[in-house]
Formats: C-alpha cells, sequence, structure tokens
C-alpha cells in the first residue's frame, strides 16, 4: 500500500538491511495499480476455483495510504474476487485514529499491531527517526483498538531482542489480552548473522524463548503462534506459518509499483533477492508459480540441504525461516542460521509434551 515509513525501527529489512530498492518505489500505490492487481487476484480466483483468499494490506507503514486509498483496494479486490476475501492489515499503530478504525471496522479488515513490549524493550529499535519513543502513541491506539473494536485485533507482533527479559516482554503483551502474539526472530543471514548469534552451538533465542513457553504451557493466556505451529507439527499436522514446517510457500507481493515480487523477507539476504520481472499490468500470478526459486519453496523437504533432510526434527523445523538460510556463495541451500536454536526449542517442546502424554497413560 505504501512504501514508507514513520517510524526507524533499526532491525527493519524493508529500509535497514540489504535492500534499499524502496527508493525507487513510488510512496503509495496509484488508483490504476489497484484496478491492475484486483484484476489479477480475481483472474487467479477463477482460475483454480478459490473459495477464499487472504488480503493482507503491508508496507512500509500501510495506513500511510489514507483511509480512502485503503477503502478502494479492499472493495475493489472484493469486488472483483468472486470469493471470500478476509482482509488483514500489520501497521505499527501510530495512525490507527477514531477515523482510520471506523474505516477498518467498515471494511472488516483484521489489525496486527507490531509492539516489543514495555517501552524500555520497545524503544531499543522502534523509535522515530529523531530517536523519540514510540511506545506511548502506540499504546494509546492500541487502547482504542482493543476499547471500540476489538473484534478487529489480530493479535501482536514483537521482535525478540536478547537484551529485554523474556517474561517481562511476554507480560507486557499480555495487558493488552491480544488474541495472538507473534514472536519474531530478528532477521539474518550466514552471511549477516541476526545480533546475539554466535557461531558457536549456544542457543541464545532458544533459551530466551524456552523461558516463555514454560510460563505459557502450564497458563496459557493467549495463544503463541510458534508454539503453537510447532505442538501442531509435533503431533503430525501442517504448518500454516513459513518459520516452521515444510508447508508450500503462499504468498505473493505486489509493490506499490504494481512489480509481482516473492515475499518481501528476501530483502534481509541481498538487495533484489525477492524480484521475479513480473508485473501486475502485463503478468499473470501464475507464471510466477514457474519461476525456480518460487518452485523451490512449493517442493518441501526436496528443496533443503542434505544437512537438513539427514535432521531428526527436519519435518517440524523445515529449515526454518527460507531467507535466515541464506549464505553469499551457496544461496539459500543451507540449514538456518538459527538451525541450533531451532532444534533445541523443537526438543524441549517435543520433550514437554511427551512426558504429559506418558502421564496420561
Amino acid at each position: 500500500m505504501h512504501s514508507r515509513c514513520d517510524l526507524a525501527c533499526r532491525y527493519c529489512y524493508m529500509y535497514e538491511l540489504n535492500d534499499s530498492r524502496w527508493h525507487g518505489q513510488p510512496a503509495v500505490m496509484s488508483e490504476e495499480t489497484i484496478e491492475q492487481a484486483a484484476f489479477r487476484i480475481a483472474e487467479h480466483v477463477a482460475a483454480h476455483r478459490l473459495e477464499s483468499i487472504e488480503l493482507v494490506l503491508h508496507g512500509g507503514e500501510p495506513l500511510l495510504a489514507g483511509p480512502a486509498r485503503i477503502r478502494r483496494l479492499v472493495e475493489s479486490v472484493r469486488a472483483a474476487a468472486g470469493c471470500r476475501v478476509d482482509a488483514g492489515i500489520q501497521t505499527n499503530g501510530l495512525r490507527l485514529t477514531d477515523d482510520m478504525l471506523a474505516v477498518l471496522d467498515s471494511l472488516d479488515v483484521r489489525i496486527g499491531v507490531s509492539l516489543d513490549g514495555d517501552a524500555a524493550a520497545n524503544d531499543r529499535h522502534r523509535t522515530f527517526r529523531d530517536g523519540r519513543s514510540s511506545h506511548a502513541p502506540v499504546v494509546r491506539a492500541l487502547r482504542r483498538l482493543t476499547g471500540g473494536h476489538r473484534h478487529l485485533f489480530g493479535g501482536l507482533l514483537s521482535t525478540i531482542d536478547l537484551r529485554n527479559h523474556p517474561l517481562e516482554t511476554y507480560t507486557a503483551l499480555l495487558e493488552f489480552e491480544p488474541p495472538v502474539v507473534d514472536f519474531l526472530l530478528p532477521h539474518g543471514t550466514w552471511s549477516d548473522p541476526p545480533p546475539g548469534r554466535p557461531p558457536d552451538a549456544s542457543t541464545p533465542y532458544a533459551d530466551w524463548l524456552i523461558e516463555i513457553f514454560d510460563h505459557w504451557y502450564r497458563r496459557p493466556a493467549t495463544s503463541v503462534r510458534l508454539f503453537g505451529e510447532i505442538m501442531h507439527l509435533l503431533l503430525g499436522g501442517a504448518s500454516a506459518i513459513e518459520a516452521v514446517g515444510l508447508s508450500p510457500s503462499a504468498v505473493l507481493v505486489v509493490e506499490t509499483d504494481g512489480s509481482i515480487e516473492q515475499s518481501d523477507l528476501l530483502k534481509a539476504a541481498y538487495a533484489g533477492a525477492p524480484v521475479t520481472g513480473l508485473h501486475v499490468r502485463t503478468d499473470t500470478f501464475d507464471r510466477a508459480l514457474a519461476l525456480p526459486e518460487i518452485a523451490a519453496r512449493q517442493i518441501g523437504a526436496d528443496a533443503l540441504g542434505a544437512e537438513c533432510r539427514a535432521c531428526p526434527v527436519m519435518r517440524v523445523c523445515g529449515g526454518g525461516l527460507y531467507v535466515h538460510r541464506y549464505q553469499k556463495e551457496s544461496g539459500f541451500r543451507n540449514r538456518s542460521v538459527y538451525c541450533v536454536d531451532l532444534f533445541a526449542l523443537i526438543e524441549h517442546i517435543q520433550r514437554t509434551m511427551a512426558s504429559d502424554l506418558e502421564s496420561l497413560r
């Protein structure tokens, strides 16, 4: 929707890592591009006889596009698609005014908000460009959202910083009674390792998450998506997220200029990593499915390297998030830079579940 942001988050893969192509993007999606995108979505729905799709309004900060442009996109896609369109938005929350919430409510758009914990935790990274705290205005927005529009609340997204105490972070997020919490590993690769991820076999990110898991498992005040997905996979299910499991990637991105790209998370790997060369003006979404780099993300274990395929938790881990496997010399056919953390977390959850199941016998 919008390729700029009103925050300057230090870990942002859009603006702070390896891809600066956003400088060349139009700030906001044009009316023409909205109509072209709606046409391509409808074309895809018809070709595959889909009963529903998910439309995610993204950025940058998508609310910068303004209520009229957001309404135009959602209504255009729904009018064209001919199927159920579940719309959602991921936002930093700064522009969740009463007027904006009224528009999103009228469109039935689910709202996910990014917040990293209490003020001290959040403001390690999520500040304005002049360094001012973003915590208080986001908290006010969350109060507006949960006060009069709680039915739209999709959950909280929180990026892990090892310097923040895990249980204090989790408790701060629970204050808003989110229906789900997403804890995200900060983006990094073998070529550009994430903060605090040493080259040895220590497991700082697993240790951080395990402290929350042990508390959550006995007293689950909300859904924690990563934990729930791992448990579901351990019980034989399929994953609904890209961070774990072997489910095919089900995401395409339409940039503000109409370019069709892979998941924008790939921008953390290198400049141009998501590029397909396709555009909504000239190309169907099915043309993207024929590209080798996208096909590799549809074939599960066959796309993993030998080390991953031999791993006992391969089906649960799935090699981790695709971008975290990148290494400049060998591409994406590697284990995750978080491999030892994922292994330790999965084994801990598996042992915990096995112990409980054994006690039921």
